[in-house]
């Protein structure tokens, strides 16, 4: 659990020292700036921007009564980060398993990445697509018309 909140927390410190640098020296707008624009990216890289994870195993049950796509992702990717930012709202449709915290989670990934932890790594019907185009992930979700 540690890990997944270690990136937000060094950009917090090291936005509040560049800040502390900053007014320091006599800018205090830009340090209040500064700490701003390290605080949204510090929310930005946090679990909290994410959608509430769950575990595989669950993920799985679920996605087996509904038919939605697991995403497999973990904290401080940017590919993640992207996947969860261009997806939008359609990114609350889905289950998030945050291999970080969930091993089982961790395990399929690996399993699928010839041992590697690839993310993201979205199921969609079974299927295990690596670092999936997002807007191809958005039409997984529409319901069909």
């Amino acid at each position: 659990m540690m890990r997944a909140w270690s990136l937000p927390v060094l950009l917090l410190v090291c936005g509040s020292f560049a800040a502390v640098s900053s007014a320091s020296r006599g800018n205090p707008g830009a340090a209040a700036a500064l700490l701003l624009v390290f605080m949204l990216l510090a929310v930005v890289h946090s679990p909290l921007f994410f959608p509430r994870p769950i575990g595989a195993l669950e993920a799985q049950r679920r996605t087996a009564v509904d038919g939605r796509p697991i995403v497999f992702w973990r904290s401080g990717c940017p590919y993640c980060l992207r996947l969860r930012v261009r997806l939008g709202r359609s990114a609350r449709q889905m289950y998030w398993v945050d291999i970080w915290r969930d091993p089982a989670g961790a395990a399929a990934v690996r399993a699928v990445n010839e041992g590697d932890e690839t993310v993201p790594t979205v199921f969609v019907a079974g299927r295990p697509h690596v670092n999936p185009d997002p807007a191809w992930v958005r039409e997984q979700v529409r319901p069909p018309r």
